[in-house]
């Protein structure tokens, strides 16, 4: 994946030995810390069209998430256990300290948003804030999971059954499965809300093995451990103490049915948020209308 075009001119680039193994992360701009983690089949790239702005105000640090990337892909284990959001969270946090970043901000599209939810709960007082990016929580998924939510939302039952059944219909044809999933979660249904370099960057981890196998692993975790932990701090009352800001698009899963604020609140008291037009990719499909919430929540 060498000659990749650099999204990101001016960055620094880094590589951190962690439990989940060595975690590639991009660090630019000044200013407090802000963690941007992204989701699913996509890398760190997803944050081009945003980084330049936020980079004036921010020490932003912007990781490939474990399996997926750059990063390393942690070998699965009996239980799903080194997908878990726990064990990305960790991972996450790892990589801030080696950075020298203590505490910071988070702001998360998709699966990194599952991990930036989870670090609020394991790792309380290390957030100042988190944002989440058209997503629900875990449980909240899992327990509404009716016939619509089930046609929209098929990758989460397809992506969990065991191995290798999911990585072997993949792997068929992964430009295929890759390139119809991006564009059909846009609001367009195309793959025009991509520029053509960040779409490279994205093609080039998804048609590698050990990667497809990681990303069915991230939703076999999903429907298993996480939802265990999700239920776990449901039950103890646990909850995220930092403000938290929720942006979804109109177009896609958290845009239909009940407001996703109440399914937040059972994690996030302090939460608030709204809306914007696009489908799931908000930070490629609308990055000005996210940075009109985004920035002034993190100025808040």
């Amino acid at each position: 994946m060498a000659d990749l075009a650099d999204l990101f001119p001016g960055f620094e680039s880094h590589y951190v030995d962690t439990a989940a193994g060595r975690i590639f992360a991009r660090t630019g701009g000044s200013g407090p810390p802000l963690l941007l983690l992204h989701g699913y089949p996509q890398t760190g790239v997803m944050w081009h069209k945003m980084a330049p702005e936020l980079a004036k105000t921010h020490t932003l640090v912007i990781p490939d998430l474990p399996g997926y990337g750059w990063s390393a892909a942690p070998e699965p284990g009996a239980h799903h256990d080194p997908y878990s959001k726990r064990a990305m969270g960790e991972a996450m946090v790892r990589v801030m300290e080696h950075l020298g970043h203590a505490h910071f901000a988070v702001a998360a599209h998709d699966r990194g948003a599952r991990v930036g939810y989870r670090i609020g709960l394991d790792h309380p007082g290390r957030l100042d804030k988190l944002a989440v990016f058209d997503i629900l929580p875990t449980s909240a998924m899992w327990h509404h999971m009716d016939r619509a939510r089930a046609m929209t939302a098929y990758h989460w039952m397809f992506l969990a059954q065991p191995h290798p059944f999911p990585e072997t219909v993949i792997g068929k044809d992964p430009r295929y499965y890759f390139d119809w999933t991006l564009a059909s979660w846009t609001a367009a249904k195309d793959l025009s809300a991509f520029d053509p370099r960040a779409l490279a960057h994205y093609r080039a981890s998804c048609e590698v093995p050990e990667r497809i196998r990681a990303m069915c692993e991230d939703y076999r975790a999903g429907a298993t451990i996480d939802l265990m932990h999700d239920e776990a701090d449901l039950a103890a009352g646990r909850t995220i103490d930092c403000p938290v800001l929720a942006v979804w698009g109109t177009k896609w899963i958290p845009g239909r049915g009940a407001s996703p604020l109440e399914a937040w609140r059972a994690f996030a008291p302090d939460v608030s948020g709204a809306p914007v037009e696009a489908g799931h990719f908000v930070c490629e499909e609308a990055p000005g209308e996210v940075l009109a919430a985004l920035v002034p929540f993190l100025a808040r």
